[in-house]
């Protein structure tokens, strides 16, 4: 066990310290918990080390109008996505190898999540099997004799066409509610070497090998053997040959791209630029969100959203430009580095409370009360 935690520079503490009061916390603290190279992994953008700004700035453009004299003491944030219930609109992110982090890794994420009953997507590249990662979360939510929430598996589509039959039917199986293809990280760019004892222990070995171009190459990406496993649209009506579960599209940003996931029998969309690290300034899911909500006019598919979301108060913007849940990436792992299990449940909770205070004060009594009409846009007034 100690070869396989070497990496992790300081152990997560067993309470959560005095000086974390908002989510943005974490982050903070983190840092003096994650070694150099595994931090600057984490916190990668695309070529850019303040790739991620662009998220950023696309929230701060909006500013709050609220509302005043508005009844809310009996309002509630719950919501309800592909039948499921959410006790909040948020579900954390597929992110791969929480072992790089913790050393029960997905299995303490599993915890937090049906502790606060929370939606979890776990990824393909998880560092934990998916099956121990569903039973972990299935057994604390009857542990606690509370409603187990929505559990998705993400699905990055691997080269043998067999092993995403085997991903999908052992998904069905340990009990995941739905299937979140991601289609937006196929060429990406990683230098990373994995740490001693993590891997992504739900693929065969060979499917993680590393594609590496060279100098004399007539062709670096075009026509290489990792252009050669790509997928189209028809990919889409296979995965949903494939299974009864709802089959969520992760990763589009163009409006027509949405447009065409829903007639080709999408489920629902996540609107997302992978957080900024797999293409150069690609457009903030956040601005493209009322064009993409405007493109489907009063179309019920579910848009949810990701990339940049750092508090309660960004949930609130999210949704209010239309919305219907979002995904927290990063900051997951920060509180896991923290303080384990018990670090992302209270992350959850610092979440939930700022995005009540933030409706509170606009005077929306409920998610669906949340719209363009309660925000400025800076850049329109200037």
């Amino acid at each position: 066990m100690a070869e396989q935690t070497k990496h992790i520079l300081q152990a997560a503490l067993s309470a959560i310290p005095t000086s974390i009061s908002r989510a943005v916390d974490y982050e903070i603290l983190a840092k003096d918990f994650i070694a150099d190279d595994i931090w600057a992994y984490i916190q990668e953008g695309a070529d850019k080390p303040s790739q991620d700004q662009i998220n950023r700035q696309a929230f701060e453009r909006w500013q709050w109008l609220p509302r005043r004299l508005k009844p809310i003491h009996q309002g509630s944030a719950e919501s309800h996505l592909l039948g499921q219930l959410h006790a909040y609109p948020m579900l954390l992110a597929p992110i791969a190898y929480h072992g790089l982090v913790h050393p029960q890794g997905e299995l303490a994420m599993a915890q937090a999540a049906a502790a606060l009953q929370t939606g979890l997507v776990v990824s393909s590249l998880a560092s934990r099997r998916l099956e121990d990662i569903a039973e972990t979360f299935y057994a604390t939510a009857a542990e606690m004799q509370i409603e187990a929430a929505p559990l998705w598996f993400q699905l990055y589509w691997q080269a043998d066409i067999e092993q995403n039959k085997q991903l999908i039917e052992r998904a069905v199986k340990a009990g995941y509610q739905a299937i979140v293809w991601t289609v937006d990280a196929q060429y990406k760019r990683s230098e990373f070497q994995l740490p001693e004892g993590v891997t992504a222990v739900n693929l065969v070995s060979d499917s993680q090998e590393k594609y590496t171009s060279h100098v004399l190459d007539k062709h670096i990406v075009f026509q290489s053997s990792l252009a050669q496993q790509e997928t189209d649209w028809a990919t889409l009506d296979w995965i949903k040959q494939q299974t009864s579960l709802p089959v969520i599209v992760k990763g589009l940003l163009a409006p027509i791209d949405v447009l065409t996931a829903q007639q080709k029998g999408a489920d629902a969309v996540v609107i997302s630029n992978h957080g900024s690290r797999v293409l150069v300034d690609a457009v903030s899911p956040l601005s493209v969100l009322p064009d993409i909500k405007k493109a489907l006019g009063n179309d019920a598919m579910p848009l949810i959203v990701d990339s940049g979301i750092r508090s309660g108060n960004d949930i609130a913007k999210a949704l209010a430009l239309g919305a219907d849940a979002v995904l927290l990436g990063r900051p997951q792992l920060y509180a896991l580095a923290v303080a384990g299990s018990l670090g992302v449940a209270h992350l959850i909770h610092l979440y939930r409370a700022e995005l009540e205070m933030t409706m509170a004060q606009l005077g929306c009594d409920s998610v669906a009360a949340l719209s363009p009409d309660y925000l400025w846009d800076v850049l329109r007034s200037r």
